[in-house]
């Protein structure tokens, strides 16, 4: 499923028959893991407690979206890609100002990295109504696990943004690969009118992973399972 908030037209068949145009170099990193909003963490259980800097925030990497990223660094590096992860967080002690901060840093690592083939933005997301949380929970049996949602920014907002389709066929490979495997893992695909620093490759996206009703626990399966399915895919 395709959650589409802009006026674009998006066939994913059409899409993926193209084929994708990125290609994983043999040398240096492969995959650049980042994250615009480090600080998002997750609902706190017994043995996962950590000291808030806000509200489902913390600068404890150990229990915040660094966390999540180590161990999809780990997976998919056990998958045979070959991961950067940044472990800065961008979004402390300002949050406004995130995404120039971890733009400038993704364009630093391409710099340096001209072949980097795709750009993961990881992030939580927040789900609710008034003062009630929500989870995400994927039916894996003998898995707690919450879902994943990848979303890809178009630039319609008025942001140059013109290969954005380009990210939108990775996604759709990412989405197809995760639901073969995992059929209940992924939410729907969203799609957004911004462009989320997703302009500086054609193999940028954001992941998801979760909601602040999850645990920490539960988004560190998700990552798991997302690479134990998207690796192979990739390669």
């Amino acid at each position: 499923d395709i959650d589409n908030a802009t006026s674009f037209e998006i066939d994913p068949a059409a899409l993926m028959s193209e084929g994708l145009s990125l290609e994983l170099p043999a040398d240096g990193p492969q995959v650049l893991i980042v994250h615009t909003h480090g600080t998002e963490s997750y609902t706190m259980e017994p043995g996962y407690e950590y000291t808030e800097s806000d509200y489902a925030r913390t600068t404890d990497c150990e229990h915040n979206m660094i966390a999540v990223g180590d161990v999809l660094a780990a997976a998919l590096e056990a998958q045979g890609l070959t991961v950067l992860h940044d472990r800065g967080l961008y979004d402390y002690p300002s949050y406004t100002g995130s995404y120039d901060r971890s733009g400038a840093a993704v364009q630093s690592y391409l710099a340096q990295y001209p072949d980097i083939a795709i750009v993961i933005d990881l992030h939580r997301d927040a789900i609710g109504d008034g003062d009630v949380v929500y989870k995400t929970k994927a039916e894996i049996p003998n898995e707690s696990s919450s879902q994943i949602m990848l979303l890809v920014g178009t630039g319609e907002n008025g942001l140059s943004h013109p290969n954005w389709r380009e990210n939108m066929k990775l996604a759709l490979l990412m989405q197809e690969s995760a639901e073969s495997k995992y059929p209940t893992l992924m939410r729907p695909l969203a799609v957004r009118q911004e462009r989320y620093n997703q302009q500086l490759t054609t193999g940028s996206l954001i992941i998801e992973v979760g909601s602040n009703g999850n645990t920490l626990r539960e988004a560190m399966t998700a990552v798991e399972l997302f690479a134990d399915a998207v690796g192979p895919a990739l390669l």
